[in-house]
């Protein structure tokens, strides 16, 4: 579950961003939408931990991030989001399968070959599993990320703009991913975005208003 309660963040002593009051509850799923400065990727980045927010609570999968070290946020995140972006970050010299490992490595968790099997089955990545991101289609290499974000069995997903640089057949395919995935391990998803595409697929929006 996400629960955000008074939430501020502070660009400068002008320039604040806040956030309504709002809870998304397990294994629910929902739409950040509004216009570009909303505060969309923002909001993402304080719900991941990469950004502290100058007050207010954060809540994300029973956990209150503000009683965390920079250490145990870092864990956290490792161990319980899923984090999915418009661009997919694959590292470069990397093989899809080292990519997923990479994830259980950066996370502390044990390698295992068998969970990063199955995930790549399921995503029907696995007769490219030792190709490298170069080698593979845009449709692919979001699959691939989706992999990655889901191969600790993250209790919640979190995704800034997954399908806004995609076409019509691979955005389908990727809100379709994203659904199941998430119902398959019981996650709430988030999904920021200003893609009219996926509004009736995901009917449940929260609507952040512009800065200034």
């Amino acid at each position: 579950m996400i629960k955000i309660a008074n939430v501020k963040v502070r660009y400068s002593p002008t320039r604040e961003l806040s956030f309504p009051t709002w809870e998304l509850a397990p294994g629910a799923q929902s739409l950040v939408l509004g216009l570009s400065g909303s505060g969309k990727t923002t909001l993402l980045h304080v719900l991941a931990g990469l950004r502290r927010p100058s007050q207010g609570e954060v809540v994300v999968a029973g956990t209150d991030l503000a009683r965390l070290s920079p250490n145990e946020v870092d864990a956290f995140r490792g161990r319980h989001l899923g984090l999915v972006f418009q661009q997919p970050h694959l590292l470069p010299s990397l093989s899809v399968a080292d990519n997923l490992r990479a994830a259980q490595y950066f996370a502390g968790l044990p390698a295992d070959a068998r969970r990063l099997q199955t995930v790549l089955a399921e995503l029907n990545l696995s007769d490219r599993q030792h190709q490298r991101p170069h080698q593979l289609s845009q449709g692919e290499q979001q699959r691939a990320a989706i992999a990655r974000a889901m191969l600790n069995q993250p209790q919640v997903i979190l995704a800034d703009e997954p399908t806004s640089a995609l076409d019509d057949d691979n955005c389908e395919a990727v809100i379709n991913l994203l659904l199941q995935q998430a119902a398959h391990y019981g996650a709430s998803l988030l999904v920021a975005t200003h893609d009219q595409r996926l509004k009736e697929r995901i009917p449940t929006h929260l609507r952040l208003a512009k800065l200034g």
